[in-house]
Order: C-alpha cells, then structure tokens, then sequence
C-alpha cells in the first residue's frame, strides 16, 4: 500500500493495513519533522509533489523490497504539504513471518525513501529558508 496525502499520517492505520494472521511482526519507521537541521532552527518543512511521480517511485521502493526479503506486506506513507515541528512525515510499515527480515526490509525502505526523495522538500527556518528538489542527493537532505 502506497499512500501520498495532505492529511494527518496514522501509524496505526498504516500498521493495520500490513497485518495478516501470518505475521508474527510488524516493524514501523515513524518519521517526524525535527527542529533543527544542519544546525539552524526550523520552523516547517513543505514536501510537494508537482508532478504527480511521488507514489510511482515509492512504488518502486516497495517492489525493489518484495523482491529481496520474505516479507508479507509493506505499506508506504508519505505526507505532503506543510508540515510543522514534531509531525508526521513519513510511515513504513513491514509485515513479515520474522522479525530480522522485517527489521533489514524497513531501514532499507527509509534509506531508500531518503536516498530518492520522491518530493520536493522546502525547510523554512527562523531567518531562511533551503529548498531540495526531488531525488536530491542524500547529503544534500
């Protein structure tokens, strides 16, 4: 399940669509807006998807991780829009029979979700401001 939304991100909604009887685990990436960054004060962060290509390319992400450990099912949700300090920007759910696999296949899953950032993400800081366009290259996020 891919999901890119304006609305308020549920962890639990998110974790319910991952579960199965056949799961002894599921392991959740909570992600929250943070009020520092690379050592100035933020005071929101704005991730837009002008292109529509957002759920396309998590959609990648997740096939990419079906395909490398024995998972039974993982869900990708990312908000958009303006969000402030200490809000949900991203959750990632890993439904799998084993806790190991579920562990490696979520923090290849947010590595990834960084690594390719599939909007644009705008800081706003107390005096200025730092825009990063989509799939920016890790260290410049």
């Amino acid at each position: 399940m891919i999901e890119i939304t304006e609305y308020p991100l549920s962890p639990e909604s998110v974790i319910a669509k991952v579960r199965s009887s056949n799961c002894g685990c599921v392991v959740t990436y909570i992600g929250l807006i943070r009020d520092c960054s690379e050592g100035k004060p933020v005071l929101s962060v704005e991730y837009r998807d002008p292109q529509e290509v957002a759920e396309a390319q998590l959609q990648k992400i997740a096939d990419m991780v079906k395909r490398q450990w024995p998972i039974s099912n993982i869900a990708i949700s990312h908000r958009t829009g303006i969000l402030n300090v200490g809000e949900i920007n991203l959750v990632i759910a890993v439904a799998s029979a084993h806790r190991e696999a579920a562990f490696n296949a979520c923090q290849y899953t947010v590595d990834q979700f960084k690594q390719r950032l599939p909007t644009t993400k705008k800081e706003t800081y107390r005096d200025s401001y730092q825009e990063y366009p989509a799939s920016a290259p890790a260290g410049d996020r």
